[in-house]
């Protein structure tokens, strides 16, 4: 390995990944660091995992539905084989991961890296000297401060139970909770949200929330607003969730108790402030270009950025543009349009663009169409009785500014709208445009 290496990446998810292949490419010499199993949270505690729980608690939820209009029998969802079916992606992926990184002639160290300059890295007893330095290190759960918060299990740890306890207890509103709670509920699991605020899954249409809420509470999971957790206490079945309410203290039993509040860029740990990098509690302070704002050599992309979504495709794009940047000067800047999002809900939950209130304050002018899609052809023909659809236009050019869908088409249906919107796709055009039917996306055109 040379003195000083071109590019030394701390991470090996999507961005890191994106970058380090680029730059080998080109010739640049590369190492990347991870002190976990490489290859990411998507690839082995986040996306991808949940993405294969979802899959089977949906087949499971499908049968239920359409029981006795042309499906019988009782099919159940069993945990065990769903582990090990999981296990299927994620326990090769490490080694896999290692392997295409050596075979790029890429160094793999294993370890935490901790400044020592500004471009000097220690790995325990290493130091790894660098011309440019990437943080792609992603994103942790947020500290909690109350008594007891280390008793609580992450979403990582979720993922790899070997059964389900009951009942669960979810600590926060966000999108973890949320998805984990519709796969436990269909195990079998006792299910309770607890979300300090008004309204859970800040970010989406309100309108759709509430109509997820209500849904999610039909399921038998109980959701609690405005339920803020102080304390968690074991006792001799579990624990004990105490949490104030605008009546006062409750308390919750649980055999599990999970942390859904929500997550931060993992940095401190790095000794950014030896290498003269300025961060803040949201992430790396960076430039347009996705560089340090007081360290030219570093760069940030991912989760540690949180300038778009902390979304898997918006870290490879980040990736992309740092790549870009690090091999031809700074030539691109990093660029947010049309994002979508999506809450794996059973049915998800889907948004891209501006909320309607967002819409509004920003001085656009605009139509608003709304519709329940529970009776549509699409939702009937699956026995989903939750569907529902907003979307805002701005009215002079036919111009689509936000999507935001409910129903089981969702997650693939917000894609086409992300499409139109990139492109400058008009209302009109869409419209005019055949698609193929009877599919979730022939919707579309009734939407607008």
């Amino acid at each position: 390995m040379p003195d000083v290496l071109d590019l030394v990446v701390i991470g090996s998810g999507s961005a890191g990944s994106t970058v380090a292949g680029q730059c080998r490419q080109a010739g640049w010499s590369v190492a990347v660091i991870d002190e976990r199993p490489f290859g990411g949270t998507c690839a082995l505690r986040g996306c991808d995992p949940k993405k294969v729980l979802v899959g089977v608690a949906e087949a499971v939820d499908a049968a239920r539905r359409l029981r006795g209009r042309g499906a019988a029998g009782d099919l159940t969802l069993d945990w065990a084989s769903l582990m090990a079916f999981k296990g299927t992606f994620t326990d090769p992926y490490p080694e896999k991961k290692e392997r295409a990184l050596r075979e790029a002639g890429i160094e793999v160290v294993k370890g935490h890296a901790r400044f020592t300059g500004p471009t000097t890295i220690r790995v325990d007893e290493r130091q790894l000297e660098a011309r440019h330095v990437l943080i792609a290190s992603g994103a942790h759960p947020v500290p909690l401060g109350f008594p007891g918060a280390g008793l609580l299990v992450t979403s990582d740890t979720f993922l790899e139970l070997a059964a389900l306890p009951s009942p669960i207890v979810f600590v926060g509103g966000g999108y973890i909770s949320f998805e984990f709670a519709h796969v436990a509920v269909r195990a079998g699991a006792a299910v309770t949200i607890l979300h300090r605020g008004s309204r859970p899954l800040e970010g989406f249409d309100p309108d759709l929330v509430d109509a997820l809420v209500r849904h999610t509470r039909d399921l038998g999971i109980d959701v609690r607003t405005g339920t803020e957790v102080t304390r968690v206490d074991r006792d001799a079945d579990g624990f004990i969730v105490t949490a104030t309410t605008a009546a006062g203290n409750e308390t919750f039993a649980a055999g599990l108790v999970v942390h859904g509040a929500g997550r931060v860029p993992a940095l401190d740990p790095m000794d950014l402030g030896a290498a003269g990098i300025e961060y803040t509690s949201g992430g790396v302070e960076v430039t347009d270009y996705l560089q340090s704002v007081s360290n030219p050599a570093v760069f940030a992309a991912g989760d540690v950025v949180r300038r778009g979504l902390a979304l898997t495709p918006v870290a490879g794009y980040e990736g992309r543009v740092v790549a870009a940047n690090l091999l031809n000067g700074l030539v691109e800047k990093a660029e947010y349009g049309a994002i979508p999002s999506v809450v794996f809900t059973i049915p998800p939950l889907a948004s891209v663009g501006l909320l309607e209130t967002d819409a509004r304050r920003d001085g656009f002018d605009v139509d608003v169409h709304t519709g329940d899609m529970s009776g549509w052809y699409s939702s009937r023909r699956l026995g989903e009785d939750t569907a529902a659809f907003k979307t805002i236009v701005e009215r002079d050019t036919g111009r689509l500014l936000g999507a935001h869908l409910l129903g089981p088409h969702a997650s693939e249906v917000i894609n086409m709208f992300a499409l139109g919107m990139r492109a400058g796709v008009t209302t009109a055009q869409l419209k005019a445009t055949l698609f193929a039917y009877p599919t979730g996306g022939s919707d579309l055109q009734s939407m607008i």
